[in-house]
């Protein structure tokens, strides 16, 4: 297999996950209408705060770990 058609391969996969899933969305918001919006807020909510979390770890004691700074 080419590399080309191993790219087409993998954004053709990616489109049909997402179309999957969006089509998921669209059904379970048509049947349960508060749930879902209910567990999407949920899971917004725990990826800010996961990001929020990840981005305070980077700091150790006042010492950034991308720059190799020693912390004091």
């Amino acid at each position: 297999m080419t590399e080309s058609s191993s790219k087409r391969t993998n954004i053709a996969a990616f489109l049909a996950i997402l179309l999957v899933s969006a089509a998921t969305m669209v059904v379970l918001f048509w049947r349960f209408p508060l749930p879902t919006a209910l567990i999407t807020l949920g899971v917004f909510v725990s990826l800010g705060v996961s990001a929020r979390l990840a981005r305070a770890i980077e700091f150790v004691d006042g010492a950034d770990i991308e720059r190799g700074e020693p912390s004091l």
